[in-house]
């Protein structure tokens, strides 16, 4: 997230579902669907949402004049957020932004023929949601979560932190069928490290206390998930009292009691997403619309969090922290 105070957090909320047409002056109006996989909105959203809104008021986009957003408050379960995007293309909207990779194939599967601006895919090509970054082909574009680089560097930080670990495991949706990229991307640069890398599938709540004190007596990445974000306050608590040191996938986190995190700024994808809302809108075809991924990247130690694990960070992990929690 962007490291800003929140002071939109009011106007923000105008994105929590339809706006009303009243207010609207004559003219085009256009009207779009967002499909989100949280139940209910918490801060760490809403700084999502908002940056969106800011996006898109800056290409002119503004909601009462222009532009309607239908929000679906969907929950994880895939089924509810099929039922929901068929109930906004039924609207119809023009098109449909989802993030993370199991409510983008939500989308794409309950609404086709629907332009899809996805946020925060984890592996897009892998995924089957475009034949490449370059040139999607059709009705999906939007920004890609991260590269292979980006997940292997997420273990060799927490390999700096913690020079004495062995085994990295690494928490996973069952439901995301990015996961085995993600994996590959983590084992190859784990192999170099002389790190083993165990891979932990949870399908739900219940399975978190289990996973994470499977981690024991090594360290844990916990991939950018919405189910984790969900949860995040559990596993956090869950991965200190089991002494486990883990690296995350945002700021937000970090900032809750996590250890460290290394991604880029989900605010970033957001905000991104509103071009290409913009250009699709203005007549442009998603498949014509390369796929984008975030080139500036955060890591956010918390040192608190370091104390309770009995851990201290080199100094030189610290120097290169764009920013350290004490």
């Amino acid at each position: 997230m962007e490291r800003r105070t929140f002071v939109h957090f009011v106007t923000g909320t105008c994105l929590l579902g339809p706006l009303a047409v009243r207010a609207q002056p004559a003219g085009k109006v256009s009207r779009i669907g967002l499909l989100v996989p949280w139940t209910e909105p918490i801060a760490a959203q809403l700084i999502a949402l908002e940056a969106l809104r800011l996006g898109l008021r800056d290409l002119g986009w503004v909601e009462g004049k222009n532009l309607v957003i239908e929000t679906r408050w969907a929950g994880p379960n895939p089924q509810r957020q099929r039922e929901l995007a068929a109930e906004l293309k039924a609207l119809p909207v023009a098109l449909i932004i989802a993030p993370g990779t199991i409510t983008i194939r939500s989308a794409r599967d309950a609404a086709p023929g629907v332009p899809i601006v996805m946020v925060l895919a984890g592996d897009p090509k892998g995924a089957g949601f475009v034949a490449s970054l370059a040139v999607p082909g059709g009705d999906l574009t939007g920004t890609s979560a991260a590269g292979e680089e980006v997940l292997g560097k997420q273990v060799e930080l927490l390999s700096a932190a913690v020079p004495t670990l062995k085994r990295v495991s690494v928490l996973m949706n069952s439901a995301n069928s990015a996961n085995g990229f993600f994996f590959e991307a983590m084992s190859s640069r784990a192999k170099t490290l002389g790190l083993q890398l165990d891979r932990i599938d949870v399908t739900g709540e219940g399975d978190l206390d289990e996973a994470i004190t499977r981690a024991k007596r090594g360290g844990l990445v916990v991939l950018g998930d919405p189910m984790f974000g969900r949860y995040h306050a559990r596993i956090i608590e869950q991965a200190l009292r089991s002494q486990v040191p883990s690296i995350f996938g945002g700021r937000q986190f970090v900032a809750a009691g996590g250890l460290m995190s290394y991604l880029s700024s989900d605010a970033w994808h957001w905000r991104r997403a509103a071009s290409f809302v913009d250009k699709i809108l203005k007549g442009a075809r998603p498949g014509d619309i390369p796929v984008e991924q975030p080139t500036k990247f955060e890591l956010v130690i918390n040192l608190k969090a370091a104390k309770a694990l009995g851990i201290t960070i080199p100094q030189s992990l610290l120097q290169r922290a764009d920013e350290v929690i004490e």
